[in-house]
Order: C-alpha cells, then sequence, then structure tokens
C-alpha cells in the first residue's frame, strides 16, 4: 500500500512550548487497519503527537493529515474516537447518560449501540449510576465506552488500560484486534512494555522523536535482544539503567 493511502500522516510536525521541544520534526505515514503501539517513557512527546494528528492541537510547523484530510479538521473529527489519559465525564450523569452524551455528540447512534459498548466494558450493570460513584478502573471502562459508541474508523487510545484489572485489559486488546480487523485504524500511547507485543507495528518514542519503528519483532533483533524495554534502551542509547552510554575511546 503506497503512502498516499495512508491512514494517519505526519510531515515535519513540530510542537515546542518556549524552549520545550515536544514533538521534533516527526514524519510517519500509518497505514490502515491496523494497531500501532507509540511506546515511550512519561514527557517523550505521546499525547502531544496525538493531540497533534487528531487536530486538538495546532502545530509550531508541519502537518498531519487523517484519511488525506488535513488537521485540524471539524468534519473529521467525528470520523475520529480519542480516549485521553484524563477521563472528560460528566460526575453528575449515570453511565449511560454519559454515553449518551458523546455518543450524540457524534451524530445519530442507536440505543442499541450504546447498550452494545456498555456490555463490552462490563458496565451494563451499572447503567444508572452516576460516574462520580464509580471506581478508578470503572470511570477508564466509561471513558472507553465513550471513545468506542459511534464506531470511529481511527482510534487514539491514550494510556487506555491504566487502572483497567488484567482480566479486563486482555479483553479490551481482543476488542482492539477485532477493531483493526474489520478496518479500524488504532494508535495506543503507552510506556508499558508489556502490551507491546500485542500491536502490530511499534513507534520508540524519545524527548519528541520516532527514534525505532517496525514490529516487535523486528525492534528485538535490531537491538540484539529478546526484551523489548532493552530494546528501547539499545535505541535510545541508554545502558541497562537508563544513563546514557559513553563512547569508549579509539
Amino acid at each position: 500500500m503506497s503512502a498516499s493511502a495512508a491512514a494517519i500522516e505526519a510531515e515535519g510536525l513540530h510542537k515546542t512550548f518556549g524552549s520545550i521541544h515536544a514533538v521534533d520534526g516527526i514524519d510517519l505515514a500509518l497505514q490502515p487497519n491496523r494497531v500501532y503501539g507509540l511506546l515511550g517513557p512519561n514527557g517523550s512527546g505521546k499525547t502531544t503527537l496525538i493531540r497533534l494528528i487528531a487536530g486538538l492541537a495546532r502545530a509550531t510547523a508541519g502537518e498531519a493529515r487523517i484519511l488525506g484530510t488535513r488537521m485540524p479538521s471539524r468534519p473529521m473529527l467525528r470520523r475520529i474516537g480519542y480516549m485521553p489519559q484524563a477521563e472528560a465525564l460528566y460526575p453528575e450523569l449515570s453511565v449511560r447518560e454519559n454515553v449518551a452524551f458523546f455518543a450524540r455528540l457524534e451524530g445519530a447512534v442507536s440505543n442499541d449501540a450504546i447498550d452494545r459498548v456498555l456490555e463490552l466494558v462490563e458496565l451494563g450493570d451499572r447503567r444508572g449510576t452516576p460516574a462520580m460513584h464509580l471506581s478508578g478502573g470503572m470511570r477508564r471502562r466509561l471513558s472507553l465506552a465513550c471513545t468506542l459508541v459511534h464506531e470511529p474508523p481511527i482510534l487514539f487510545l491514550d494510556e487506555p488500560t491504566v487502572g483497567v484489572d488484567p482480566a479486563l485489559r486482555v479483553q479490551f486488546w481482543a476488542h482492539f484486534r477485532r477493531l483493526a480487523a474489520a478496518g479500524t485504524t488504532i494508535l495506543v500511547a503507552s510506556h508499558v512494555m508489556d502490551e507491546a507485543d500485542r500491536c502490530d507495528e511499534l513507534l520508540f518514542v524519545r524527548s519528541g522523536k520516532v527514534i525505532a519503528r517496525g514490529t516487535p519483532t523486528e525492534l528485538r533483533q535490531g537491538a540484539g535482544t529478546t526484551d523489548l524495554e532493552a530494546a528501547f534502551l539499545h535505541y535510545a542509547g541508554l545502558d541497562a539503567e537508563g544513563r546514557p552510554l559513553v563512547a569508549s575511546e579509539p
């Protein structure tokens, strides 16, 4: 598939905050129907990159495109699902009312679709509970339901499984895989390396730059290791304790 058919693109993307280069000249083209992992430590620029691509922030330089449309684009927002790190929920509204509200923002969504997504995140029996009375993990599940209810072709998930129990996390990832198989393009930001193998392709990010890209197997092989965390350290030029490698004297 050619780069012109990419679902998500960035060219020379920059975002600065004063002297801080949060996104520092990123180029990428992500093909449809795949799950991409954006892996890097906190503060590496993952969230800023997602916000730029999704059109929720304006770039200092460069451009981002989704399905060929330059972002930001208000019409394109209806074709995007974005789950931020912090839940954007209305605490006084019930579980179902929150999902229904976000569904209406995206256009006509059936009651059946709302019920299906609540069952997916295992909140069907809590549909009448105000969001303020949910545990942290349940709020995370509700946030995901609000993101998925309109069945967007492009999904941006920023740390989607934080606070979610291991069994439900497996179910989430199984659903992400089904969505990708059905045609959805998914970009997942995380700093948890044990989720990386669930992605089709990984982008290692550090200091606002993509320092490596490939399948989990390719990245391990390129770094000469069987461990993805060790692979990240290799591409970042760090030793096993996260300290910069010092070139040996000739």
